[in-house]
């Protein structure tokens, strides 16, 4: 069985604005490969405001509705606010980087990413968007 995934918000704008064609190629295949896809409802948010700062606001529309189709969102709970609250203050990490990180925790998930934050956490297992 594929293990579960929970996607940063860094995949996104990788997979979005790639210029590359064999680079969004593999970031295709990669997501192609995971059945089981979570992203924290923060992410929503991080890929909206990018989107709607570079491309606008019916293009953040369309990722919006996107995001919610091709993955389970979840919301931010009291387990995950605590879950999220203790890594942030253990890593020194950003808001949003907590909250994905305890969302991958609580959904027992690995965090698609190329942040070097999420290497630090020792909580959660990392594979990185594109292996160099």
């Amino acid at each position: 069985m594929k293990r579960a995934s929970c996607f940063d918000t860094r995949f996104f704008i990788e997979y979005f604005y790639q210029k590359d064609p064999e680079r969004l190629t593999q970031l295709k295949a990669l997501l192609g490969g995971i059945r089981k896809r979570y992203i924290s409802a923060i992410v929503i948010h991080e890929v909206f405001k990018i989107t709607l700062e570079q491309e606008g606001r019916e293009t953040a529309k369309i990722r919006r509705n996107f995001l919610e189709k091709d993955f389970k969102t979840v919301v931010m709970d009291g387990q995950i606010a605590e879950t999220s609250a203790e890594l942030r203050h253990k890593y020194r990490i950003p808001l949003g980087d907590s909250v994905i990180a305890a969302t991958s925790v609580i959904k027992k998930a690995q965090v698609i990413t190329d942040d070097p934050h999420f290497k630090q956490i020792k909580e959660v297992q990392t594979k990185w968007i594109v292996e160099q």
